[in-house]
């Protein structure tokens, strides 16, 4: 059984992006089975209502909510999430881990978000930054945070 998802919306567009990524799954896979699910994002024009805007992320969040199983540990990652430094966030996620009955799923949004149904099911919200971050850059950040989390889990010196 998987043990990690990380659940993005949209492709990653830019090949050294991609390389990266690729490179920090390659890396965690000797400590943490790990799937990516890559979904598609919904096109929109820049100008949206409000109204509009949440239509989309809702019919983003079907198709997020459809990839969470129910034993599965979720963490959107979102502005207004928890914060922590990289020894605890191995802590969290090891424990997390151990306690799951499923998968720990990692939720990355759109350009344009994330629906609050989606944050809901999270059990805890996770931000890297109170920074606006482009969510394609964000993958290769949390698969990099993944892997030196791992590298401290195993008692290696990564993560100085």
């Amino acid at each position: 059984m998987l043990k990690i998802r990380v659940i993005a919306l949209g492709k990653l567009k830019s090949r050294e992006l991609t390389a990266l990524s690729d490179e920090y799954v390659k890396r965690i896979r000797p400590y943490i089975p790990i799937e990516i699910v890559e979904l598609k994002d919904e096109r929109a024009p820049e100008s949206l209502s409000e109204k509009e805007k949440e239509q989309v992320l809702e019919k983003e969040a079907d198709r997020i909510l459809e990839n969470i199983q129910p034993g599965d540990l979720c963490i959107p990652l979102v502005i207004e999430g928890k914060t922590m430094d990289s020894v605890r966030f191995s802590e969290t996620l090891y424990d997390m881990m151990e306690r799951a009955q499923g998968k720990v799923v990692f939720v990355i949004g759109s350009s344009m978000g994330m629906s609050e149904r989606v944050k809901a099911r999270g059990d805890m919200r996770l931000s890297f930054s109170p920074m606006t971050m482009p969510h394609t850059l964000m993958r290769p950040v949390l698969l990099e945070q993944i892997y030196r989390a791992s590298r401290i889990h195993s008692g290696h010196t990564y993560h100085k």
